[in-house]
This record gives C-alpha cells, structure tokens and sequence, in this order.
C-alpha cells in the first residue's frame, strides 16, 4: 500500500415546565461528558435549538455511515460513541504554547487523544477503550472532508490519522482495528478543557509521588489536588512527569482524572446547576465537530436517557491491549488476542474484571478496591457522595477475566498517579 509522505511525529512512547426534566438530561449526559474526553460535549446545550445550529454547521459525514441516526431501537446491541481530543493551534491560546501556532508543525493537527465509548443495551454498561497515540495500526482508504481520497497503508501512527484524514478517516480506523460500527463522533480541542474545567471549578485528582514537567510546565506535590484551566490540560498531556515518561502511563493519569469527572458530575454538584451547565454547553459547542448522527437534539437527549442509570462501578476504562513493535522500541502494535477476549465480551454484554496488577511503574496505582467487575462494594474515594458504592445489578454479574496485559479501572476506583518524584 501506498503511504503518504509526511514527516513522522518525534517518538513520545518510554429548562421547559419544570426543572426535573432538565435535571434527569443533565445528570445522563453528565456521565457521557465524563468518559468519554477530558474536554467533551455538555449534551444540555443540545437541547436548546440556537445551541445545536453549531453543531450542525461543522457536522461531519461518516464514511459509510448513516447522515442521520436512526431510532434508538435499532441499536440491538447499544451504541458506539467516539471522541477525538485533537492538537490544533488555537489562537485564543497562542501565548500558552510557545511555538504551537508559529513553528514548523503550526498546519499539523493529530488525534492525541482518540477514545471509543461502548454503551451496552439492558443491563446498562459503558466500556472506554483509549487508543495509545504512538500505537501502530493498518489505516484504511478513506475519504477526507473536502473529498480528497487518502490511501491506504499498512502500517501508521493511529494519531496522524486526524491529519491525514480527518474525523471520518479516524472513525473508519477505529472501526477497522476494533471490528465495532462507529454510530456517533465527536472532535474537540485542547482549548475546550481549559475553559471547561475553569467553568467546573475544576477536578480533583491523585498524586502518589511528586509530578515535575518542564515540557508542560507541570509542577505537584504527592497528595491530592484540584485542577483546572491550564493546570488541568498540563496533568492531562503530561508524559514526562509520570514516572516511565510514557504515552501508556499518560493513559492512566488521563483515566484517572475522567473518573474523578465522572463522580464530580454524577453527585450533583455541578448538574443541579443549570444556568451553569448551559454555560459549559455552549463553551463546548463553540469548539466541536461532530458526525452529522449527533446533529439532531433528539439523539443527543436519547443518548443521555440510555445511561442515566450506568453507576461509577459500571463504567470501564480500558487502555487498548498493546505489544512493544518489534521494529521499533518507541512504538506499540495492538495485541490482537487479548483485544479479541475485550471485544468479545463487550458483544456479549458481560461485565470486564481487569486482572492486571498496577505497580509504581504503571501510569497510576489503584487504591483500595476491589477487582473491577466483581460486583463486591467498592471504596469511595475522598469528596464522593457516600463513603461506599453499591454494586448495580449489572455488576453483580460473572464477569470475564481479560488478559493480564490489559490495563484498566473502574470509575468507583481511586487511582492515584505516579509522578516522577520530582527527577
């Protein structure tokens, strides 16, 4: 196959009547904002029509995809959602990254963050499968926004694929390595976290060592911490603060902050805020491309009615099963069996027990808990809503034990990230 010739990215790798209908919108698409992206989407803003009209103007077709999405009830197997955090050069924020707007990759804009959410029918599950940037992967032809067509290639970093291809080629590749029908997606900007996370009052999160990046700019004590505004887009691009300076480990710590996202959201203490949640909408709308299958409000309220009920301990994140490229030591390449026992139990709608053992060389450490997806009460963490977290029905199910090489935690998990030590 063809490739097409670029410079290769430098080796990152070693409210209507009544308030409660609002409420019950707010508090679903709360948990999607939380799984889904650092960034994401505020899906309240989607149910006011002069919000949505942004939406619709930057909509993106999907490659072989529906224009529009079809009634809920053909999802026989739940939904797909895939978010795209992109590295673009923002203006607004030009003085912040020196060099970002200016310098010889000013043009480039990759996928640095490419995550698949899979939302399950009865009993309700959501899996978040992060993709790592410096992973290898076949990319199909695919068909770029203003028509260019993009060949394919046998192998490529899957974080060109934004550049290259745009959302829909990054869509089809996502579809391609996971054999899952990308339903919905949705691309933000780094700018977005900035203004959300400020708009929130930012997010806590873990440090069980000290965390020192001078690439980012990041410097935290051991201990927890709430972030925000540009100290939370630093914790979520640091690498070389975390102690194996990894794009593995910057999986962790990203896990980790959208899980404490997710209990923020979820307890009520920013949802039950509605003039605040319509500012967080339109903060996000104003800097969103999205498939043309989320345009329609309708859908994007149907999507936040399907998991209004998913708790914390139902919702998995999961680092995509991955193998060091024997070409190349900076590189990773997808482990296809331990991908195919994930995939297949996702299919099959059972629930994930994460087997893998994180240590002080892993991105994060899990505190206190137990396996995810053995339905036994987990621990909350400090700042939660109770100082336990029932299992749901759906937890309480036989789960399937995934390969040792999988690494994950459940968002009722308290993981805690392990910096540098200040080295």
């Amino acid at each position: 196959m063809n490739r097409r010739t670029r410079p290769r990215p430098r080796p990152q790798h070693a409210p209507r009547r009544t308030p409660k209908p609002w409420l019950r919108v707010l508090r679903a698409f709360g948990i999607v904002v939380a799984v889904v992206a650092a960034s994401t989407v505020g899906v309240a803003g989607y149910v006011v029509a002069d919000l949505s009209a942004a939406v619709a103007h930057n909509a993106v077709q999907l490659e072989g995809g529906p224009t529009t999405a079809p009634d809920f009830a053909a999802y026989k197997g739940g939904f797909n959602l895939l978010v795209v955090g992109i590295d673009a050069c923002e203006a607004k924020y030009a003085n912040l990254f020196p060099g970002r707007c200016d310098g010889p990759d000013a043009s480039s804009v990759n996928n640095d963050v490419t995550v698949l959410m899979h939302v399950s029918n009865t009993p309700r599950r959501i899996t978040v499968v992060s993709f790592p940037r410096d992973m290898i992967v076949p990319v199909p032809a695919c068909t770029a926004k203003d028509g260019t067509q993009i060949s394919a290639q046998d192998a490529a970093q899957i974080n060109t694929t934004y550049d290259e291809g745009g959302l829909s080629c990054v869509a089809k590749t996502v579809s391609a390595l996971s054999g899952q029908n990308i339903d919905f997606a949705a691309a933000v900007n780094f700018g977005t976290v900035i203004d959300i996370t400020d708009a929130i009052g930012g997010v806590q999160v873990c440090l069980a060592t000290p965390m020192n990046d001078p690439y980012t700019g990041l410097d935290l004590s051991a201990g927890d911490h709430t972030v925000q505004g540009l100290q939370a887009l630093q914790f979520l691009r640091t690498r070389h603060g975390l102690v194996s300076g990894s794009d593995l480990a910057r999986i962790g710590n990203q896990q980790q902050y959208l899980g404490s996202l997710a209990r923020k959201l979820t307890s009520g203490a920013v949802l039950s805020d509605v003039p605040e949640v319509l500012k967080i909408a339109n903060i996000a709308l104003t800097n969103l491309e999205a498939s043309t299958t989320l345009a329609d409000p309708a859908t994007i309220v149907q999507l936040a009615l399907a998991v209004k009920d998913v708790q914390p301990s139902d919702i998995t994140f999961i680092q995509y099963p991955n193998l060091t490229d024997p070409d190349n030591p900076n590189r990773v390449i997808p482990d296809d069996a331990s991908a195919q026992t994930l995939w297949a139990a996702v299919a099959a709608n059972q629930p994930l027990l994460i087997t893998h053992q994180n240590t002080a060389n892993d991105g994060v450490t899990v505190e206190g808990s137990a396996p995810t997806g053995t339905g036994a009460p987990t621990p909350a963490p400090t700042g939660s809503a109770s100082a336990t977290t029932a299992p749901s029905p759906a937890s309480t199910a036989p789960a399937v034990p995934l390969s040792d090489n999988v690494r994950g935690s459940t968002a009722a998990q308290q993981t805690c990230s392990n910096g540098d030590s200040g080295g």
